[in-house]
């Protein structure tokens, strides 16, 4: 008896044992969710399974700090950002999914090191004091550079597009994503990779080219630089593309108006970069345009944001809403109200919102609740959000040393490199008679023009609020360069708009005392950037007069342009013996125009963009229909400058032009080569351009389209042979029923320096 007892304790004894046991290991089990073994698919079905419909609804939402629903004032703002971080700022809505613009929004009066700790403590409020532990996913601009206090500011679009070297454009997204990520950011937005087409836009700026394949070049370059093969190394961030499909050919060249363009045109020449950037290399983020593309709003467009973006090119990252997007949809009348206009961008696609939008807060759970909206809808773009945080690894690493974003930011490389891209965006204009390398022991030099001492022109739109960094303007640059016996005198002249400041006698009694006067002109923030569109390309307020003042001199006048679009110089390009294109030079700009000036630099920059001698003649891209353009009455049909324009201090020759072979089938390739030769005195880059024409073809194609570039450094006398290949895709046309074939037929080969200034002509059959 006493042995069954005896047995039954030690029985009983273990199973509560064992009870205890399974009860420890059930609460001491992790979350599938937060297991970094576990699959990401594993891992965000589990996740979403445990939320509430009003946490799935705070992750579709980041909001950009402008926005006054999150405060008036900085210390209003940081305090709501904290306490939307932790689902407490909106009633009925949870945690949020991230922020958008609180380094240069909020932060630009601490150093790189006060911004990471301030990231930190957003992740910790997010990770630690919600119920779910999720991490935020935190935006900033990345146009041109981090943009906040202390990033490194790079020149803009143009000027990037005008160097027309793909290791320059790595390299700068490369340390544009090594900073942001250092700092406790995660995506970088505002990268325009849709061609730019139409001058008026002040947005345009922003982008590289108006040629689709140069813009795709780029984009696939910007996407290898900032997200790898691996986003969750810890100098990667997601690239957000800007805007889809294309928003930069719009009616009457204002901004937000409606894209007017037809299927085959989207195809042919606005979808190409996102082919390249998101079918090819992975992009994981694209924001909605603006306007209505061929009548629908886009952000209420299944077609593009579904069926062509996710089906067709296999997106399968995060879409945005542009900053206040989804109201477009009321703009358009799709719908009447916000909360009607969610229910289309929903459906559409667009997984986040940036502007503090009732259609993706209160007005989304009550279409959820009411049935309007299907929860799997929600769930569709909160796995889509969740996939990029997972992949990030922030579930696993939230937090950043802020020792590091202070060693990593704005060095004395990345300050190397901002000048080496303002050196080869720079374009030569004219030179006529050499006027140009000045000599640095010249005995006096005017310098004249409201943007020889203007930083923020320099700069350009999508640039830090607060620049804590020295931006070097030309009239710096040039006394850096000039020798101590040089007498430099500054006149501004007048200012970029208006006739409120007139120094046009000042600027002639200067330019007449001096020995050669460089006029400094162009835009500035007020004329040009996002919003800013102008209904002329002319040079505005008095810059021309001064300009017409310093020529009747009879003293070289040297023009100095710093602008983010193309301007319709046609006094200059007839009167002024050199013209240096800038465009926004970024924070070295003054030292490479300096560079350029005095021959320290051989300028090797080819123009990305046509520019026209008037408004009148937009559309004027160099790839147009084969159409037959005739000469207007009042002035030429001709661009002013062509697409790939741009002169050198020395010169170069082609020769020895091989097509092989002379005949192939629509599968096939075909290897171009030709030798390059410097002819001239000094070193120079030269960029060989490709261009092509099908020459017979069932629909319209272009005179000329680009289908390579090489950009070659060559010492005098040196010869480098170039090679080329062209491949069914680049050969490739829509046909009647939108099916991209290669069609049997001749080609036209043109290698040049420019569109216009083609050097070698052959061609090759397609059988």
């Amino acid at each position: 008896m006493k042995n069954f007892w005896q047995l039954t304790f030690l029985k009983i004894s273990a199973a509560l044992c064992l009870g205890i046991g399974t009860s420890f290991a059930q609460q001491t089990e992790i979350p599938i969710y937060k297991d970094p073994i576990r699959p990401v698919r594993q891992r965000i079905d589990d996740l979403i399974s445990r939320m509430t419909l009003e946490e799935k609804v705070g992750q579709l939402n980041m909001p950009c700090m402008y926005v006054e629903e999150l405060g008036s004032s900085v210390e209003a703002k940081t305090e709501a950002c904290r306490k939307f971080a932790e689902g407490a700022y909106e009633k009925g809505l949870g945690p949020g999914g991230g922020l958008f613009d609180v380094a240069d929004e909020l932060l630009g009066a601490k150093d790189p090191h006060g911004q990471a700790e301030f990231f930190n403590e957003l992740q910790k409020i997010a990770v630690e004091r919600t119920p779910l532990g999720i991490p935020l996913l935190q935006i900033e601009e990345g146009c041109h550079g981090l943009m906040c206090a202390g990033g490194t500011l790079f020149p803009e679009g143009l000027a990037i597009g005008s160097t027309f070297n793909m290791d320059l454009v790595r390299r700068i997204y490369s340390t544009a994503a090594r900073e942001a990520r250092s700092t406790g950011i995660h995506l970088l937005c505002t990268i325009v990779i849709e061609p730019n087409r139409d001058p008026r836009m002040g947005r345009g700026e922003e982008g590289y080219s108006e040629d689709p394949y140069l813009c795709s070049r780029i984009a696939e370059n910007i996407t290898i630089a900032m997200q790898g093969d691996d986003i969750s190394g810890k100098e990667k961030v997601v690239a957000a593309f800007t805007n889809f499909p294309g928003q930069i050919e719009p009616v009457s060249g204002l901004e937000r108006g409606a894209m007017e363009i037809s299927e085959r045109k989207l195809r042919e020449v606005f979808l190409p970069p996102w082919i390249a950037g998101v079918q090819k290399k992975g992009a994981l983020a694209v924001m909605a345009d603006y306007p209505a593309v061929d009548g629908v709003a886009v952000h209420a467009s299944e077609f593009l944001l579904t069926k062509l973006l996710r089906h067709e090119m296999g997106f399968e990252g995060i879409v945005l809403d542009e900053g206040g997007g989804i109201g477009t949809i009321l703009s358009e009348r799709h719908a009447s109200t916000l909360k009607e206009a969610g229910i289309l961008a929903m459906k559409a696609g667009v997984d986040v919102g940036i502007s503090y939008q009732t259609a993706y807060m209160k007005d989304l759970i009550e279409n959820v609740n009411e049935g309007k909206i299907n929860i799997e809808e929600v769930d569709r773009s909160l796995s889509r959000i969740l996939n990029i945080k997972f992949k990030m690894g922030l579930f696993e690493n939230p937090y950043v040393d802020p020792d590091n974003a202070a060693k990593v930011r704005h060095t004395a490389e990345s300050q190397e490199l901002a000048l080496q891209v303002a050196r080869e965006g720079i374009v030569l204009l004219r030179n006529e008679k050499n006027t140009l390398p000045l000599a640095k022991d010249i005995r006096s030099i005017a310098v004249i023009g409201p943007n020889a001492e203007a930083a923020r022109s320099q700069a350009g739109d999508y640039s830090a609020h607060n620049i804590t960094q020295h931006i070097v303007t030309v009239l710096e640059g040039i006394k850096n360069k000039v020798s101590s016996k040089t007498k430099v005198t500054y006149v501004k002249g007048c200012n970029i708009y208006g006739n409120e400041l007139n120094e046009i006698e000042k600027a002639r009694r200067a330019a007449k005392s001096a020995d050669a006067a460089i006029v400094v002109l162009g835009e500035d923030t007020e004329t040009d950037g996002e919003g800013r569109d102008v209904a002329s390309l002319d040079l505005t307020g008095l810059q021309e007069e001064v300009l017409k003042a310093v020529h009747s001199t009879g003293k070289p006048a040297i023009v100095v342009l710093i602008n983010g679009r193309a301007l319709s110089i046609r006094w200059a390009a007839v009167n002024s013996p050199a013209i240096i294109e800038a465009w926004n030079c970024g924070e070295q700009g003054g030292n490479a125009v300096a560079d350029v000036l005095f021959g320290d630099y051989n300028p090797s920059g080819k123009l990305p963009v046509t520019i026209p001698r008037h408004v009148g003649q937009l559309p004027v891209c160099y790839n147009h229909s084969k159409s037959k353009w005739k000469r207007y009455v009042d002035m030429p049909a001709t661009p002013l400058y062509a697409f790939g324009h741009g002169l050198s201090y020395t010169q170069f020759d082609y020769s020895n032009l091989q097509i092989n072979p002379a005949e192939t089938y629509p599968g096939g390739e075909v290897q171009i080569t030709m030798d390059v030769k410097n002819t001239g005195k000094v070193k120079g880059d030269e960029v060989v351009q490709l261009y092509i024409q099908d020459v017979i073809s069932s629909v319209s194609t272009p005179v000329k389209e680009l289908k390579g570039f090489a950009k070659i450094p060559l010492e005098p006398g040196e010869i480098r042979k170039v090679n080329f290949k062209l491949t069914p895709e680049d050969l490739s046309l829509f046909d009647i029923n939108m099916n991209q074939v290669v069609e049997p037929g001749v080609f036209h080969v043109m290698i040049g320096s420019s569109s216009n200034d083609i050097r070698l002509q052959g061609e090759f059959n397609i059988k």
